[in-house]
């Protein structure tokens, strides 16, 4: 079966979102003391929205998984900071777990 359009704006799209968060972020590392902030953990947590994209565009259903908490923890992450964030966050995992429980994305990531 061929992966659905769906899957691949997706998966590209954490692909391009974990990565520039990265680069974004790795300004804030202190290479001298990595685990003094949290930089290190928000480095790391944009690497793992790299992983769940490529994992979801080779079929992978624990990345499919993976990116939909993902966007929960960061629900719950903009709760703590503003209304404007936490609703955006909130309709961007609404739209992921739609897209990813359709029909036949259901029926994609079974069949790997």
């Amino acid at each position: 079966m061929k992966r659905p359009g769906s899957v691949t704006i997706l998966g590209w799209f954490f692909i391009a979102a974990g990565a520039l968060g990265f680069a974004y972020h790795a300004t804030e590392l202190d290479i001298r003391n990595p685990f003094a902030g949290d930089a290190a953990w928000v480095l790391f947590v944009r690497l793992l929205a790299v992983a769940g994209g490529v994992l979801v565009l080779r079929g992978s259903n624990a990345g499919r998984w993976l990116l939909i908490l993902w966007a929960a923890y960061h629900v719950v992450l903009s709760y703590f900071h503003s209304m404007s964030g936490l609703v955006v966050h909130a309709l961007l995992l609404a739209a992921i777990i739609f897209l990813f429980f359709q029909p036949r994305v259901v029926a994609y990531f079974n069949q790997r």
